[in-house]
């Protein structure tokens, strides 16, 4: 483990051993940030001219002796031409995250943390997980060739996210009851059974999801969007990306930082009510309820640094119905041919109803992050669009249903 790291209290700023397996404060029990003593080493590397990945930026990440890797990152910045017309702006982007290996953004965290887990010399990993976490945290250890035990929402997760996780060979726990209750467990198993806790309350993992906001920079050309729009679950990447864009402005790679903007779930918003009441403390939301379920949490771990995030960026909060994200999810696929699950098009939900109220202005250059791929939740998505035509096998039964709907948009139908 790198000598110029330490961890460090968000709230009484108390310092502790980079090696220590903790993840609050052990003062005043607040977060913990990952804190580097010589980032203008960056400076001077040829860092820069290397192609886009997690670890490209590794001036900025824990220098480890061995990387747990299976490629991630280097996911596509498109720019949406289609939509931003259908929306009214004119520089819309939408980073797709949905591209990394195991179909999310957790794999960014992932190949940190559990790189981190295999320096320190950790037997299990464990995390409790919505479904993302888990099918990504398993498939790392495998790589690692660590045991991992994951807590799940018994009936509440994609089928595409379990089926993930099984196949990685990751020990499941069904538990009956909500996130929340699962991530309360596993903390609870973690320090009874010396496993290594992998969720973003783990401050290694926020390391890696950092690196999002690091490539779209990158990718625009060193040029800052005014806006970047993401989804708050346990709010991890938000809090990453603002973190990372702080050390980079730190030490002058960039002037500004993006106005920072977080989605929730109406029924999953304790992060967004705040900020729309005005306050910097959240009330928890005992049962959280929304089908984006990558999104379903009611008690988000990192709500205090995400607050931060959005403060500190001038940025704001706000919340979509789930009507709202399952027809931003029809609307993303059907204008740029980009399918995302459910909790991903809450932020293009949210972009089209800020710029309904007029928080967002038509010359933006706005980046949309969309977390994860839409075959994670495979069911949601068919069930959105309806029932598909059945027809004898017959070209004149064909023929019939075809000149009723032939001069209508095609991607209306599913036949």
């Amino acid at each position: 483990m790198d000598p110029d790291l330490w961890l460090e209290c968000i709230n009484c700023h108390e310092k502790f051993d980079a090696k220590k397996m903790i993840y609050t404060c052990e003062k005043c029990g607040h977060l913990l940030d990952v804190k580097y003593g010589n980032l203008e080493r960056a400076l001077d590397g040829d860092w820069k001219n290397k192609p886009v990945s997690v670890w490209k930026y590794s001036p900025f990440l824990p220098q480890l002796k061995e990387v747990i890797s299976l490629n991630e990152g280097k996911t596509n910045l498109y720019h949406c031409f289609n939509l931003s017309d259908k929306l009214g702006i004119n520089n819309l982007l939408v980073k797709n995250e949905g591209e990394n290996p195991t179909g999310s953004f957790k794999d960014r965290g992932m190949t940190v943390g559990v790189s981190v887990a295999k320096s320190l010399e950790n037997k299990i990993v464990a995390c409790a997980s919505t479904g993302n976490t888990s099918a990504s945290l398993a498939a790392y250890a495998a790589k690692a060739r660590i045991n991992c035990v994951v807590f799940i929402p018994s009936g509440k997760i994609a089928l595409g996210k379990l089926a993930q996780a099984m196949m990685y060979g990751a020990f499941i726990l069904a538990i009956k009851g909500n996130f929340d209750e699962a991530l309360e467990l596993v903390q609870e198993s973690c320090e009874k059974f010396h496993m290594y806790l992998l969720n973003s309350l783990n401050p290694y993992r926020l390391e890696g999801q950092k690196t999002i906001g690091y490539e779209i920079i990158d990718q625009l050309g060193w040029q800052v969007p005014d806006t970047i729009i993401l989804p708050i679950g346990n709010a991890g990447n938000i809090s990453a990306i603002y973190k990372g864009l702080l050390e980079w402005r730190e030490i002058g790679l960039i002037d500004r930082i993006p106005r920072m903007i977080g989605i929730q779930a109406e029924g999953s918003a304790p992060i967004a009510n705040a900020y729309k009441r005005g306050e910097k403390t959240v009330t928890f939301v005992e049962k959280p309820e929304t089908l984006a379920t990558a999104i379903r949490i009611g008690k988000p771990v990192n709500w205090e640094k995400a607050i931060r995030a959005i403060y500190g960026s001038e940025g704001l909060a706000d919340t979509v119905s789930d009507a709202e994200i399952l027809e931003a999810q029809k609307t993303l696929a059907r204008t740029e041919g980009i399918f995302v699950e459910p909790a991903s098009a809450s932020t293009i939900a949210g972009l089209k109803k800020l710029i309904e109220k007029g928080e967002i202005e038509r010359d933006e250059r706005v980046v949309c992050v969309t977390t994860g791929h839409g075959l994670k939740d495979p069911d949601t998505a068919i069930k959105s669009c309806g029932e598909t035509i059945q027809v004898e096998a017959d070209i004149n039964e064909i023929e019939k249903i075809l000149s009723k709907i032939i001069e209508k948009p095609m991607v209306a139908h599913a036949v």
